[in-house]
C-alpha cells in the first residue's frame, strides 16, 4: 500500500531557507489548566524557552524566537532529505515531548494530552529578515493588545472590553494603558520584541596542565536572548557570523 502514501515524497525546494513555525493547539484551555496569569506568565516564558533549548540541543538549528505559544525555526540544514511530511511530524511532536517534560519537571500538571501544529516555509536568503521582523511585529500587537484587554477586565466584562478595543490602533491602545498608569515602554522587552535563542560564542576560563596556568578558549554557548533590538539585517548578519 505504499502507493497510497501520497505525500510521503514531498520535499521542501532545494537551496531554500527553511523556518518552521510551531504553535501550541487549544493553549487557552491549557492556560486555565495551569492557572497562568494573563496576560504574560513567567512560568510558562519559562516552560517555552525550555523547550526551545531542547530542540536546540537536539536539531542544532541557526536561529529560534518564540513569542506567546509560538517558536519560529530556523534551521541550518534540511533533515530527513528534506521531506515535508517527516518534518511536521518529528518537529511537532518532539515540541509537545519536550513540553509535556517540562510542565511535569516544574511540579505541574495537566488534564489532557498537549499538542502543537507545525508548518514548513519555505523562504528565499533576502525574505529570512522580512519573516522574522513580520513575526516581531505580531508579538508586539500581541503584547499591547493582551495588556489593553487585561487591563480594561479590571474595569469591564469581557464583553465590553472586547467591545471597547474593537478597531482601535495601536495609538489608541497606548493611551487606554497610560490612562490607567502603564506606559508600554517599560514593559519587559521580551514581551514587546519576544526571545531569541542562538548559539555565541563566550569566553571560558580553562586550565592547561602541561603550561599549569590559567588559560582562555572560545566556545559557543546556547544563548537566550531577553532583550532583542527591532530585527534588521546588522542582527542576522551577527548571528550568521557565530554559526
Amino acid at each position: 500500500m505504499k502507493e497510497c502514501e501520497i505525500f510521503s515524497g514531498l520535499k521542501v525546494p532545494c537551496g531554500a531557507k527553511i523556518v518552521l513555525r510551531i504553535d501550541g493547539r487549544k493553549f487557552t484551555n491549557l492556560s486555565h489548566d495551569l492557572g497562568l496569569r494573563k496576560p504574560y506568565d513567567e512560568h510558562f516564558k519559562d516552560l517555552i524557552i525550555q523547550t526551545s533549548r531542547d530542540f536546540f540541543k537536539e536539531f542544532s538549528p541557526t536561529f529560534i524566537y518564540t513569542f506567546s505559544d509560538e517558536i519560529d525555526i530556523l534551521l541550518s540544514e534540511i533533515p530527513f532529505g528534506g521531506r515535508i511530511e517527516k518534518m511536521d511530524s518529528v518537529f511537532a511532536s518532539f515540541i509537545a515531548g519536550s513540553f509535556t517534560k517540562n510542565v511535569f519537571s516544574a511540579g505541574k500538571s495537566i488534564k489532557k494530552p498537549i499538542s502543537f501544529d507545525s508548518r514548513i516555509i519555505p523562504l528565499q536568503k533576502e525574505d529570512v529578515i522580512k519573516y522574522f521582523k513580520e513575526r516581531q511585529d505580531e508579538a508586539w500587537r500581541n503584547c499591547i493588545n493582551g495588556h489593553a484587554y487585561w487591563t480594561l477586565r479590571e474595569e469591564y466584562s469581557k464583553k465590553e472590553a472586547t467591545e471597547i478595543l474593537k478597531k482601535k490602533k495601536s495609538g489608541q491602545l497606548h493611551d487606554i494603558l497610560f490612562e490607567r498608569g502603564m506606559n508600554v515602554a517599560e514593559l519587559p522587552s521580551w514581551q514587546r520584541r519576544g526571545i531569541g535563542i542562538y548559539k555565541k560564542v563566550v569566553m571560558v576560563e580553562g586550565y592547561n596542565p602541561i603550561e599549569k596556568k590559567s588559560v582562555q578558549s572560545r566556545r559557543k554557548k546556547i544563548h537566550v536572548d531577553y532583550h532583542l533590538p527591532i530585527f534588521d539585517a546588522v542582527f542576522f548578519d551577527k548571528l550568521l557570523e557565530n554559526i
